[in-house]
Order: structure tokens, then sequence, then C-alpha cells
């Protein structure tokens, strides 16, 4: 089997990149290396992946299809994982275009790349559990109405899930959107609450909490991310079952405290 897995270089791709390489399957990797955060990082998790046999990587910017279809030419594949976007709620304030060129735009790119390529029988994409914005009734389910987005990044996410739906209507094209709940794990961003506490605790400077800490997150493994990836990627949905379109949420059975989360942080670290 024949990947096209992007954002590969990111903390998701690369892991699901290497489950995929594990079980015998070629990925050809796509990543735009951007800076939002440490592009050593992002080098270094491709670093672990590059060697392989049956593992290619191509640095190219999803927002410029012509870029993407130059790059590809003819190769074939069996199917997609588009896990690239631009990660981050808080800097869509101060970049609110990168959120449309990246999440918008290169989505389009890769359903129309999909929808052109007759081999492709599938596209699975990630979404994510901020569609669900200003929701308040828990547990989240997928039936939710989510038309109360409360950031442009949950705005772009939503949309994403709109245009695979209207082609999925159009075309047929088997599609899953998969709504993440904060990921953590081996590799992860430092942009997020568990790395940032970390490097704070040891570096013995306060950590930055909002609201008194008084908020739950559903916090997910990233194996078990992986494995719905996976699991999503190998099962497309037939015309057969109605619109070829399905909508996953994948995340933890339950929220956790904030607080404790900094309490095991605290005694993994050996520090209050």
């Amino acid at each position: 089997m024949v990947v096209l897995l992007t954002g590969v270089a990111g903390f998701i791709g690369s892991h699901v990149a290497e489950a995929l390489l594990a079980r015998g399957d070629q990925v050809i990797g796509l990543d735009n290396l951007n800076d939002y955060y440490s592009v050593k990082l992002k080098r270094d998790r491709l670093a672990r992946l590059q060697g392989r046999n049956n593992f290619t990587f191509h640095k190219v910017d999803l927002a410029r299809p012509d870029e993407v279809a130059e790059t590809l030419g003819a190769t074939e594949f069996d199917g997609i994982i588009h896990l690239a976007a631009q990660a981050g709620v808080r800097y869509s304030l101060e970049a609110p275009m990168a959120y449309v060129n990246s999440n918008l735009i290169g989505h389009m790119t890769m359903m129309e790349l999909a929808r052109h390529h007759e081999r492709c029988r599938h596209l699975v994409y990630a979404s994510s559990s901020s569609v669900y914005g200003g929701n308040t009734e828990l547990p989240f389910r997928e039936s939710d109405r989510v038309d109360n987005p409360v950031s442009l990044y949950a705005a772009t996410k939503k949309a994403d899930e709109l245009m695979s739906h209207a082609y999925a209507h159009t075309y047929g094209m088997a599609q899953t959107g998969l709504r993440f709940f904060t990921v953590y794990g081996p590799w992860g961003r430092p942009d997020m609450a568990l790395w940032l506490f970390t490097e704070a605790i040891l570096a013995g400077r306060p950590i930055q909490v909002f609201n008194h800490g008084d908020m739950r997150r559903d916090f997910t493994y990233i194996d078990d991310i992986v494995n719905g990836v996976i699991r999503a990627y190998d099962r497309p949905p037939s015309a057969a079952e109605g619109l070829p379109h399905r909508i996953y949420n994948i995340g933890n059975h339950r929220s956790e405290p904030l607080l404790k989360l900094i309490e095991v942080l605290e005694q993994a670290l050996g520090r209050k």
C-alpha cells in the first residue's frame, strides 16, 4: 500500500509514518517545514524516518497546488492521510492568513489531488475537537451542531469538514475527518501545555495557567491517535452506506482536570 502523508514532520504525522512503515506500507511524506515552532525538531523527527527503503520525503507547500503537482509528477498512491495544518489557536490572532493558506487552500489542494487520482481510494484528514467551540453539553458527539467556533483555527477546521462533505456529495469521494482531542506523547509540540509546563518546571520558572487552572481537557496519548488514524484509513466509507464521508472523535473517554496534569508532572519531575 502506498500512502501519501502530509505533515509528515509534525508530531502526529511522524508517528503515523512510523506505524505505516512498520507494517510494510510505502510512505510518501510531504511537509513545508515552516517555522511556527522549531524546524530542528521537525528535522529530527524526519531523521528517524529517512534512510528507510519505503520512505520518501518532499519539502513542499500545500497552499501552492502547482508546486505540489510538479513535485509529485506521475507518482502513484493508494490513499491520502492529510495531517498538515497550521496549528495553534492563539497564533491565529497574529497570523490569520497562515490558517487560510494552510488549512483551507491546503485542504482543497489535497481534495483536488485525490479527486483526479483514480487509484486514490480514501482521503483521511485531521479535523479538531476545537470545532465544538462554545458547545457546553458533554460529552461531545459527532452529531452535535458545531457552528459556534471561538477561534479562526476552529473555523478553518469546520470549513474543511464542510468542503469534504461537498466533495463527497458531488464526486462520491470517500473521506474521513478525525477530530483529535489534546494529543500528548514523545516528540510532542513545544507550543502545547505538557511541553511548556515541563520546560518551565525544570527551569525553575512559574508556569502560565489560565482561568486559575479551572479547566479540563480530554488528553489523548499519541499511540491511541495513531491507532485511530490507521484504523480509519483502512476502512473507507462506502457510497452504499450513504454519503461516503464520516466524522469521528478520536479522544479519551473522559476529561481530566488541568491541575491533575500539573500534579503528575510534579511527581514525574520530582519538584513542585
